[in-house]
């Protein structure tokens, strides 16, 4: 969910190495290129016009093409943003996918996202519930239970949430090469 500690997770992993595209920017992109104002609400909307218009995996397409047009050359991505499975079953064609969710109470999420300063900050609480009602009606609460690990972010330290997002990565990693090597 928005606030959680995505961005922070992504970030922790591109200083070991990682590459990272963030989906909130490909729909920021995409709103710059529609010339629309960089707000919630209309962030939102076009997130969900997307979808609607293209399919719920319409994201994950998106990053696919930048991901061609950009041709990282790391083979460990993060992808900071997953919303639905949809998008997890794009993704899964290009090459082995694994879910993280990070958790963190409605609070604490609502603290991290007003630290942030961005244009698109929710005004106050009820304009951040909504938020997540609307995230929620593209499915990440079944990404959400259906991650392969869940971390909850309610009261840890960056060097806390870094130490436990790492052993997780780092088990992952070791798994995919040591099933190459068996072929």
């Amino acid at each position: 969910m928005p606030g959680a500690g995505k961005s922070t997770v992504a970030t922790l992993l591109m200083e070991n190495g990682f590459s990272i595209i963030t989906m909130g920017d490909v729909i920021r992109e995409e709103a710059k290129r529609q010339n629309l104002e960089m707000t919630d609400t209309n962030l939102g909307n076009l997130m969900l016009k997307l979808r609607k218009d293209l399919g719920p995996d319409a994201v994950a397409q998106l990053i696919l093409k930048k991901m061609q047009r950009e041709s990282s050359e790391t083979s460990n991505i993060v992808i900071d943003g997953i919303r639905s499975i949809s998008e997890v079953k794009v993704l899964e064609n290009i090459g082995h996918v694994k879910l993280l969710a990070i958790h963190a109470s409605t609070h604490t999420r609502y603290k991290h996202i007003k630290k942030r300063a961005r244009s698109d900050v929710p005004l106050n609480i009820n304009d951040f519930v909504n938020r997540d009602k609307r995230e929620l009606t593209v499915g990440v609460s079944e990404a959400i239970a259906l991650a392969d690990e869940i971390v909850s972010n309610n009261n840890l330290t960056k060097d806390e949430l870094k130490e436990k997002v790492f052993a997780i990565t780092q088990r992952w990693i070791d798994k995919i090469n040591n099933n190459e090597n068996d072929d």
